[in-house]
């Protein structure tokens, strides 16, 4: 049972948590500092640093909870599906239980505001990559699991996370262009990129 003194932790982080947030979005990533988020939520600079290492750590902290539920979720797909449409399901069918991990910590569409930052932030968005390349080894290491394969002598796990990724890094780019930057909107986007996958590699494009 959570004691009063962990609520107590909880509330405060998820304080300095929504401050950060507000400020990258408002004034800027690398223009907000340390002090700036700590003098909003009227805690010391010590403070912050017990709850993340640093102001990257706080700009990703929900994102982190997205990817470990996808893992989750990949994780439970039947085994009979085959690699990709596993993934395909899993990104698609917990995309509410996704939502609801952030929303007990930031509202969804501070969260989405945030995504649109990292990609308009060079430093943010170089970490959001090597970020994706480490979710997409360790994503090649559970479908090679799952397929009773060694993800280090077959290559197949980690061409199809890197096609799955791939598509997954189209529609955040399209997503963050366009004029809706709602959640409903980036999951229909998913869908419909993840659906052109199979005709767009394995189909003739000439239309005459």
């Amino acid at each position: 049972m959570e004691t009063l003194r962990e609520r107590k932790k909880q509330r405060t982080r998820d304080a300095l948590l929504r401050a950060a947030l507000e400020l990258f979005t408002t004034r800027g990533y690398e223009q907000t500092t340390v002090d700036d988020i700590s003098e909003a939520v009227e805690v010391s600079q010590r403070t912050f640093f017990r709850y993340f290492a640093s102001k990257e750590e706080a700009a990703f902290f929900a994102a982190r909870l997205a990817e470990s539920r996808f893992i989750e979720a990949v994780r439970a797909r039947p085994p009979h599906e085959a690699p990709l449409e596993a993934l395909r399901r899993a990104v698609l069918e917990s995309w509410d239980t996704i939502g609801e991990a952030i929303e007990e910590v930031v509202p969804l569409e501070l969260h989405m505001r945030i995504y649109r930052m990292i990609e308009a932030t060079p430093s943010l968005l170089a970490a959001h990559l090597r970020r994706s390349a480490e979710l997409e080894e360790e994503m090649a290491r559970i479908i090679a699991e799952r397929e009773g394969l060694d993800v280090d002598a077959d290559p197949r796990p980690r061409l199809v996370v890197a096609v799955f990724g791939s598509v997954i890094r189209v529609t955040e780019r399209m997503w963050s262009e366009g004029d809706d930057f709602s959640p409903a909107a980036m999951r229909e986007l998913t869908a419909t990129y993840l659906e052109q996958l199979g005709p767009a590699l394995m189909g003739n494009w000439r239309t005459n």
